[in-house]
């Protein structure tokens, strides 16, 4: 019966048209090297299923709750957007500022974008997460996320990971042959020297927060650079949170997409394929593919 049905012209059609497609994709394989200079491509790991998918996921629209700092648990010298989701540091000096978003989260997979430039960083420029009872000023210059067992901070301008007041080493982690490890070293020694030089983190980094498996990593240059900290508490309310000494410092927050403990629908498995295997430089090009207009759509559409 089964061979009976799999004769009619309908499914024969169907046939044809995925070999058709895979026919045309594999002939296409983007084999052009990335003209990219960033150094944080190499050092990307294989992320999962659940993340690659939530990744390439359209975001939700951007005044999403989630994309707002707080105006509470918000130092006194951060002024905050009319929107909250851009906040900018007054010129004070000799102090640590910090504030962290109005909305936490307690389970599911979540993304954020975090905009902060190079160029109104300064030292002890700190981003990561905490948990209601961080503190959000201190006298002096401090790393303020990650200063204590509250909260878990990457530095950027030294790339080192910073909780309970220590140094847990640099991220990404070890950099031999141009990849990156897992950081497997920790440091008990707040004064540990970094060796290695640091990279140039960017100005948009992504923030990836997995609460279910209660850890932390990042997204640098369309490079997801593996788990920053791990063993997080789970159950709890964990916030997107920064810290900055740097007068002028503008950091904006968008919350850009979400899943549950769930796997990703076969369908949207099936477009996270077809557009690795497009490459980013030939996205547009997938009204070309042999498929009905329906299915293109949802592939335009789910970019």
């Amino acid at each position: 019966m089964i061979d009976d049905v799999w004769k009619q012209p309908a499914f024969n059609d169907h046939r044809e048209g995925f070999s058709k497609t895979s026919v045309w994709l594999y002939s296409r394989a983007d084999k052009t090297p990335s003209s990219s200079s960033s150094a944080f491509p190499p050092l990307a790991v294989p992320t999962s299923s659940r993340l690659a998918v939530t990744l390439n996921s359209s975001p939700v629209a951007p005044g999403d709750s989630r994309s707002r700092w707080s105006s509470v648990h918000c130092s006194p010298h951060f002024l905050l957007s009319a929107c909250k989701q851009q906040v900018t540091r007054s010129p004070v000096e000799m102090s640590s500022d910090g504030v962290r978003a109005e909305m936490g989260v307690k389970s599911g997979l979540h993304v954020w974008e975090v905009l902060w430039s190079p160029n109104h960083r300064g030292s002890h420029a700190v981003m990561g997460i905490s948990r209601q009872s961080c503190p959000l000023q201190a006298s002096g210059y401090n790393v303020l996320i990650g200063i204590d067992t509250q909260s878990w901070g990457w530095e950027l301008k030294t790339n080192q990971l910073w909780h309970d007041g220590q140094s847990l080493g640099l991220y990404p982690g070890k950099r031999r042959g141009g990849h990156s490890e897992a950081v497997t070293q920790y440091f008990t020694s707040s004064h540990t020297k970094v060796t290695q030089t640091p990279l140039p983190v960017p100005e948009r980094i992504l923030l990836v927060l997995d609460a279910d498996a209660g850890t932390l990593g990042f997204v640098v240059d369309g490079s997801f650079l593996g788990v920053a900290f791990k063993d997080l508490p789970r159950g709890v309310e964990l916030f997107p949170a920064v810290s900055s000494v740097r007068g002028g410092a503008s950091i904006r927050l968008r919350y850009l997409n979400g899943a549950t403990r769930d796997p990703p629908a076969l369908m949207a498995l099936c477009g996270l394929s077809i557009r690795q295997c497009l490459g980013q430089q030939r996205l547009n090009q997938m009204d070309k593919l042999p498929l009905a207009p329906c299915l293109q759509h949802y592939l335009l559409c789910s970019q």
